[in-house]
């Protein structure tokens, strides 16, 4: 369990510098974009390379590296996770859900926040 979370921990820090960067180099909103695009192109692309295979590597590299870079990769991993599962009704909810539900809790931290300073 340790050696997993170091390497969760290793990996989102590197995952996070890497948006930090992306964010410097490219302008807002399109560094978001870039790193919501490429980050869910390589978590797919890592899901099947590593399965069966290395999935030793997934606490460092999917969970560390790219929900560090993108939690927006995972949520797609997920959603399309249901979907091949055959549950088709539950990824659009998790999608509906967690677009809206998401939008909503950000509005409400900033009018929460707004109104107390």
């Amino acid at each position: 369990m340790m050696t997993s979370l170091a390497l969760v921990a290793m990996g989102g820090a590197t995952g996070a510098s890497l948006r930090f960067l992306v964010g410097q180099a490219v302008a807002f909103p399109m560094g978001t974009l870039a790193v919501n695009v490429t980050g869910s192109l390589a978590i797919g692309a890592l899901w099947v390379l590593l399965e069966g295979r290395a999935a030793q590597l997934a606490p460092l590299l999917v969970t560390g590296l790219l929900g560090g870079f993108t939690t927006f990769s995972a949520f797609s991993l997920d959603a399309l996770r249901l979907a091949e599962a055959g549950r088709g009704a539950a990824a659009l909810a998790y999608v509906a859900g967690s677009v809206i539900l998401s939008i909503m809790a950000c509005a409400s931290g900033l009018w929460i926040a707004r109104s107390l300073s």
